[in-house]
Order: C-alpha cells, then structure tokens, then sequence
C-alpha cells in the first residue's frame, strides 16, 4: 500500500510543491475553498452515524478524500500540467492554514502520497471515491461504511491499545521508581550503576509480560474478526 520514495526525492517533492502554490496561488485557493465546501457538507451528513474509527485512521481517510476530490476539481479548472501534484500542493497549504506547522506539513503530505496508492498502482479507496465525488452525495459515508467491521481501524481497538500503552509506560516507571526507593533505602552501599540496573530490570519484568498480553489480545480480536467476515 505504500510507495517508495528515497531521500533524494524529498527536496524534489518539496520544491515542485512550492514552485506549483507559488505559479498558480489562485489555483490553490480556489481547491482549498472547494475541498473546505466539501468537507464541511460531508461531515453534517455523516455526523448521525456516530463512526467510531481511530483517530489517525479518520483524519488520514478524510485528507485522502478530500485530496481526490480537489485532484478532480483541479482536472476540471483546465490548464492544469499535473492535477494531481497541484491537489498535493493545496492539500499542504490547508494544512498550513489548519495551524500545523510547515514541517509537518511537508511530512503529512509525504505520508499521503505514499498511502494514496495501493501496492498495484490503483488509488487509494478513499482517494478514488474522493475523485469520484460530487457536492451533497453520501461518498464520505460510503468510505468509512467500507471499514466499519475492520478490527484493525475501530475506536475500541485503538482505545485498548492507548490504554496498554499508557499502563506499559506508566506501570513501568512506577516499578522502577518503587524498586529504586527499595534497593536505596534498605540496601545501602550498592552503586549509582547496580540501583539503576534492578530499577531497569524490574521495569522490564512487568512491561514484557504486559506486552505479550497485549500482542495475545490483539491476535486474538484480529482471529475472531476474521472468522466473524
């Protein structure tokens, strides 16, 4: 599903972007303006399904479909070389103005191109749906209806896994601490390095085995939500 692309290409990529919103800043806004339009429509008619999708997975789903639908709006302003670069471009620059930071930006917009094609060269769902789109149909709906039995995307699923992570990272520091405070206090004389190394050691011993619970559950949920399709 993702695209190679070396980090030789990366201030190619860069400079065409910034070269395109520079020559055509009148055709940017105007996909800017569009893609804003039909994002705000399709929320309002998606916002009685109550989707429960991980967080990444929705923003990344929107920001593909949106950049579909402002490659199409790009075809059809006409005197367009590269349409879909120009969507790249526009889709950065409403980042920019969303308030993230160029940087990012430039690395979220690197991060779509990559998943907006699949493995075969085919567009991305979301992307060809985008492209396909017309003002007030349910395509939005259409997209996320596609992934709403996919363990893998779910918000459930990605609450389990925040809180895992959140109980690995925590819990361990709270071990270690717990073991350091131990060793210092009843066990005098032993060095900086050998108090480090059994807070280290005992982190270790609960954050492994919570790991593999954690991988056990997720291979589990995964099995079960095959069998279930």
């Amino acid at each position: 599903m993702n695209e190679k692309n070396t980090a030789a290409d990366k201030p190619v990529v860069e400079t065409l972007a910034s070269e395109i919103i520079t020559s055509d800043v009148s055709t940017v806004d105007a996909c800017i303006a569009h893609a804003k339009e039909v994002k705000a429509t399709q929320l309002e008619l998606i916002a009685s399904k109550n989707y429960d999708f991980a967080p990444e997975f929705y923003e990344m789903t929107i920001q593909l479909y949106l950049f579909g639908a402002m490659w199409k709006f790009a075809e059809n302003l006409g005197n367009i070389e590269d349409a879909r670069e120009l969507a790249f471009a526009a889709l950065q620059t409403m980042l920019i103005q969303d308030k993230l930071p160029q940087q990012k930006a430039i690395k979220r917009v690197d991060f779509l191109r990559k998943m907006s094609k699949l493995e075969d060269d085919h567009n991305a769902l979301a992307v060809a749906i985008g492209y396909e789109s017309e003002m007030g149909d349910n395509s939005l709906a259409e997209v996320f209806d596609h992934y709403v039995d996919d363990t893998q995307v779910s918000g459930a699923f990605w609450r389990l896994y925040d809180r895992g992570r959140k109980i690995m990272l925590y819990g361990g520091l709270l071990i270690a601490f717990l073991v350091i405070w131990f060793v210092t206090l009843f066990m005098p004389g032993n060095s900086t390095i050998a108090i480090l190394a059994a807070g280290l050691i005992s982190a270790a011993l609960f954050v492994i085995p919570v790991f593999l619970i954690g991988i056990f559950m997720y291979r589990a949920k995964i099995k079960k939500a095959k069998q279930v399709n």
